[in-house]
């Protein structure tokens, strides 16, 4: 896969005008639009949910890219399907005893099912997922919170879990990402990028999204 995907994140866009924010992302080029879905517990913050997803639906032809961090992501895989998400990423760390029931849940939706995985958790563990997946998601900052630095330790996994990659998959890079922290990821291997902040504060998204390619 030689084209990198930019997946914008709404976390850090004008929820007031989120329809208007979503059609500069078209406008601007995105290929994707990411939306991180917190729920005060897994991390500690409360975000957007599956009706947030469904009226998103109505007013954008770009692909949903869902990112639950949440408990229990099992329960709300369902509401987040049928709600329009075209992909749906969960936290290994959220469940670790039913990573794969949770994969045969979205993969039953007929949903690109994606992998994601905290700083501090190392890339052995979601191994044995692989040949199950269609993406792993690296964050380069804890996750919880928009406007983080990156952190160049986790990004490095990136080396390591190409090592083990045996089929066609996308490894996206979720923190801190902007122009010079994207280039290191993709010269890593990444192929597809999440990026909220440095896009959002661009007066030119179009021009913001470019740099990242």
């Amino acid at each position: 896969m030689n084209k990198i995907i930019i997946s914008p994140s709404i976390l850090s866009s004008d929820f007031a005008n989120l329809e208007k924010e979503i059609k500069r992302l078209e406008d601007g080029g995105a290929d994707w639009i990411h939306i991180d879905v917190m729920d005060g517990h897994f991390v500690p913050n409360l975000t957007i949910g599956a009706p947030v997803v469904k009226s998103l639906k109505k007013v954008t032809r770009l692909p949903l890219d869902v990112h639950l961090m949440i408990d229990n992501p099992q329960k709300y895989i369902k509401d987040f399907a049928l709600s329009g998400a075209d992909i749906i990423t969960f936290h290994y760390e959220s469940n670790p005893g039913n990573v794969v029931e949770i994969i045969k849940l979205i993969k039953g939706y007929n949903l690109k099912a994606g992998l994601s995985i905290k700083p501090k958790t190392e890339i052995i563990k979601i191994i044995p997922y692989l040949k199950d997946i269609d993406l792993v998601l690296i964050m380069t900052v804890e996750p919880g919170f928009g406007g983080q630095k990156f952190m160049e330790e986790c990004a490095n996994k990136i080396k390591e879990l190409k090592k083990y990659i045996t089929k066609e998959i996308i490894i996206e890079v979720d923190g801190g990402i902007n122009d010079k922290t994207g280039q290191y990821c993709k010269s890593l291997g990444a192929n597809a990028l999440v990026a909220g902040n440095y896009i959002f504060s661009q007066s030119d998204i179009k021009l913001a999204i470019n740099s990242l390619r």
